[in-house]
This record gives C-alpha cells, sequence and structure tokens, in this order.
C-alpha cells in the first residue's frame, strides 16, 4: 500500500510555480494519456509485425511448389520459352513483367495483368530449367497471397485506406512515447541509484509493487528506443500523410531517387518510367495496362542480354513498354545488404542502352529512406534482421503490458475510494512549465503536428477533449457548491 500510494504522489503531483519540474509533470500526464490511448493501436501492430517477421520462412513452407524448381542442373532456357509456357498456362492476362530467379533454386516469376483482379497480378512461376510451369498465384507486387494476407493486416487490418489510419497512428505516436518515457527515466532524481548507468540499464530487482512494474517497463524501453524510433521513423516514410510530406520534403530539396527516362530518342516528350519509385519501398500496385501491346517473348531475351551487358547482375525485373515511343526497363531487385538497385531503359528495336540510374547516384535520404524500408520489412539483413524485428515486437507487447500492469497496480483501493486503475496525472500542469518553454515549444509542437498530421490531429482531439472533461467536472463542483 505504502509503495503504491508513494507511486501516486510521484505521478500525480502537480507543481507550485514554473520550474523544470512543470515541465516533467506535463511529460508525465503526455507519457500517460498516450500510452493508455495508443498503446492498443501499437499492440496491433506489434503482434501483426511479428507475424510478418515471419513470410519468407512462411512463404517456403506453404509456396514450395511454386517457388522452387524440381531440381538445379544445366543451364537455364530461354526467358522467351519460358514466357510462352507461362503464356499457355494464362492464356487471358496481359505480360506485365518477368522477374529472373534470386537463386539456383527458385523459378521464374511471369506476371500478368487481369481487369478481373483490379491492383493485384497473376503470376506464374515458371522452372528455368525445364521451361514447365510449377504454379501460379494471385499475388501483389510480387507477395505471394499469404504475405500479401499478413501485409495488409500490419498495414491496414484489412480494411483499406480508413484502416490505414489505425498503423500510421501507431506510428506516430511511437517515437513521442519513447522520447518521452526515455526523458521521464533519465530524468527522475530519487536516489543514488537512479543518477547511476546501472540504474538506467538494469531494472531494481529490490523494488516491489508498483515500483518494481516501473522499473522493468522502463528499463525495457531504454534498451528497445533505438529500434522503435527506427520502425517509427521508417513506418511514417511510407504513410498515408507524413509520407506525403516526406515525399514533398524531398522533392522540395532534390533529394528523391533519380527517375528513369523510358521516353526513346526521336519519339517526343514520352512517359517517364520511374518503375521502382510508384508508391513508397515497392508497395504500389501494378494496377492494370489496358493500353499496352503484346510484347514480343523474344524481345524479353534481347532486352535481358542488353542489361546484363551494362552491368545489371542478380535478380532482375524486366518490364515491357507500356506505350509506343517508350524503352523497355530492366531493374535490379537485390534487397539484401549490399543491395543493388540500378535500372536501365532498353531500346529493343535498336539493342541499345537509353538511359540508365545507378544507386550509387541516389541523394543521401533517398539512400536512407529506400534502405530503411527494407530494414523495417525484414529483408535488409536476411535473418539477423528478422530475428531484430522479431525481439523489438515481443520486446514491445512486453513493455505494453508492464504499462497496463503498472496502471492497474496504481489504483486506489482503500474501501473509500476504490476504482479499477489507476488516477490519472493531474490536471493543469502546463501553468508550471517555464515561460520560454512554452514559447519555443507550442510553435514547435505545431510544427510536428504539421509535418506528422495524424499525431497533431489526434493530439489535438486529445486536448479538446481534456479540456471538455475539465470543463464538466469544473461545473460540477460549481453547481455542488451553489
Amino acid at each position: 500500500m505504502r509503495e503504491r500510494e508513494e507511486g501516486e504522489r510521484e505521478e500525480g503531483a502537480g507543481t507550485s510555480g514554473r520550474s523544470w519540474a512543470g515541465v516533467r509533470a506535463l511529460l508525465l500526464r503526455l507519457h500517460f494519456y498516450a500510452g493508455v490511448l495508443v498503446a492498443p493501436f501499437l499492440l496491433v501492430a506489434a503482434l501483426s509485425g511479428l507475424a510478418y517477421t515471419a513470410t519468407p520462412q512462411l512463404d517456403r513452407l506453404v509456396y514450395d511448389q511454386e517457388l522452387t524448381v524440381e531440381r538445379v542442373g544445366g543451364e537455364p532456357r530461354p526467358l522467351a520459352e519460358q514466357i510462352r509456357a507461362a503464356r499457355a498456362a494464362e492464356p487471358e492476362g496481359t505480360l506485365d513483367s518477368v522477374v529472373t530467379p534470386p537463386g539456383r533454386e527458385d523459378t521464374t516469376k511471369v506476371v500478368f495483368s487481369r481487369p478481373d483482379l483490379g491492383e493485384k497480378q497473376r503470376t506464374v512461376y515458371v522452372d528455368p530449367y525445364t521451361a514447365k510451369v510449377r504454379g501460379e498465384l494471385t499475388t501483389w507486387s510480387g507477395y505471394t497471397p499469404l504475405t500479401t494476407w499478413l501485409d495488409d493486416l500490419h498495414r491496414h487490418l484489412h480494411l483499406g485506406e480508413t484502416g490505414r489510419l489505425y498503423s500510421e497512428t501507431a506510428a506516430s505516436w511511437l517515437w513521442v512515447i519513447v522520447a518521452g518515457g526515455l526523458a521521464l527515466w533519465l530524468g527522475r532524481s530519487r536516489g543514488q541509484r537512479a543518477k547511476s548507468v546501472r540504474g538506467v540499464l538494469v531494472p531494481d530487482r529490490s523494488a516491489k509493487g508498483v515500483r518494481r512494474t516501473r522499473s522493468l517497463h522502463a528499463v525495457t524501453g531504454v534498451w528497445l528506443a533505438l529500434g522503435l524510433l527506427f520502425l517509427s521513423a521508417t513506418g511514417l516514410t511510407w504513410s498515408t500523410y507524413a509520407g506525403a510530406r516526406f515525399d514533398k520534403l524531398q522533392e522540395s530539396t532534390k533529394a528523391a531517387a533519380p527517375e528513369l527516362d523510358t521516353a526513346l530518342p526521336g519519339a517526343g516528350a514520352g512517359e517517364s518510367g520511374g518503375g521502382e519509385h510508384a508508391g513508397h519501398g515497392g508497395h504500389a500496385g501494378h494496377g492494370t495496362k489496358p493500353e499496352q501491346a503484346a510484347a514480343d517473348p523474344a524481345d524479353f531475351d534481347k532486352v535481358l542480354a542488353e542489361a546484363r551487358q551494362a552491368g545489371l547482375g542478380g535478380t532482375v525485373k524486366v518490364v515491357p513498354p507500356t506505350e509506343g515511343g517508350t524503352a523497355w526497363t530492366v531493374a535490379q531487385k537485390d534487397n539484401t545488404w549490399p543491395v543493388h538497385y540500378d535500372q536501365v531503359a532498353v531500346d529493343a528495336e535498336r539493342g541499345e542502352i537509353t538511359d540508365r540510374t545507378r544507386w550509387a547516384d541516389y541523394p543521401v535520404l533517398a539512400k536512407l529512406s529506400k534502405l530503411g524500408v527494407q530494414g523495417h520489412m525484414g529483408v535488409l539483413f536476411g535473418i539477423a534482421n528478422q530475428i531484430v524485428l522479431a525481439v523489438l515486437a515481443i520486446a514491445l507487447i512486453t513493455v505494453i503490458t508492464l504499462g497496463y500492469r503498472m496502471w492497474w497496480q496504481r489504483r486506489p483501493t482503500r474501501a473509500d475510494r476504490s476504482a479499477p486503475v489507476g488516477k490519472a496525472p493531474a490536471r493543469g500542469v502546463w501553468r508550471g512549465v517555464p515561460v520560454p518553454v512554452l514559447v519555443v515549444g507550442v510553435p514547435l509542437v505545431a510544427l510536428v503536428g504539421w509535418a506528422v498530421p495524424v499525431l497533431g490531429v489526434t493530439l489535438l482531439g486529445f486536448l479538446v477533449l481534456d479540456l471538455a472533461i475539465g470543463a464538466v467536472r469544473h461545473l460540477r463542483r460549481t453547481r455542488a457548491a451553489g
């Protein structure tokens, strides 16, 4: 009981006068409400993200027939032969692209667009050694049905664009919760242990009750901080609203990835390809291409040969022209470090490269964005990347659980004032914040709210709700006193 009451005094006390204690009290109130109200979004994101980390292994388990060859041996057959086999299996679709195998045991992906599939495609998997079809699946941006389902669950809970607000809310508030928690834990002043490195990084085993839970919650958060900040930042770069702000920043600072010019010389103002730059991190759907003329399968081999001669090794995606006067595009698809993302535009008729973009020429911000997305998806460093993300997800679930447990432990238990959960930190703590902090802080918060719109709108909603609750309580007290 004594420990719980001490915790309530520490976390519910207001401030008298303006001082840095007022800043701490304000941070505490923000951290508390953000934790209580946003934690469910973070919990769902952590659980779905944990499931997504295992998709490479799950794909191999579920789709081994489609993804792998029957037997490795000999030289691969020409792409034209493989495409004809795929066309026989999928006679209705429009040939969209061909992705070469990432390894000797992997199949070639021949992708077809179909109007009835919307932004999804029909992918036929062909054994490159025998040109026999191993199977076909309905895919999205190259993802198998299972990976697509888990990806949709993580990004928008299968609720479409409306559901994306959930994941953007989680990403928008995650860094605020982490930064606020760090400031509170590092800035506490009770006892010598609080001032030591050990006190910051190691839970206090001598503590009991709510103090022990708070120690576990905070220390785990410290160890997670960098990883969670990374997930928040990378998640925001391809979110709906903050992602649009990030795109504008890249454009205004000329830090966007270079686009491949697919207009053929002498063909007038064609459309730029930019295949890999559509959407964020390759998440954009291909859609259908009703105007695309049927590509000659033999041209795929000619174009691939030109790209290989130009130095594009490894897995590549070969895309035929979408309209007259434009070139073929060949893009490297190596997402594992060290990554390779060079692209070339190829004039198949003349057998020459008409344009090229090099990964080495990407601006720093574009590189960081691209690498960050791959790291967030768990592919940048292979299995090690997956393990780190899984650990982060499990630890975040633990921190959230400890936070709610701490809220429950702080509940009053006396018969005359019992409650199911602990009291929130005192209202009106902003009055104790030093004026210079408010002068700098309010415009800064407004700027952050503009850059991260979902954070700004939800924070404003919290403030309006808090003011409304305060006004109702004040009215009740006034009526009771009268």
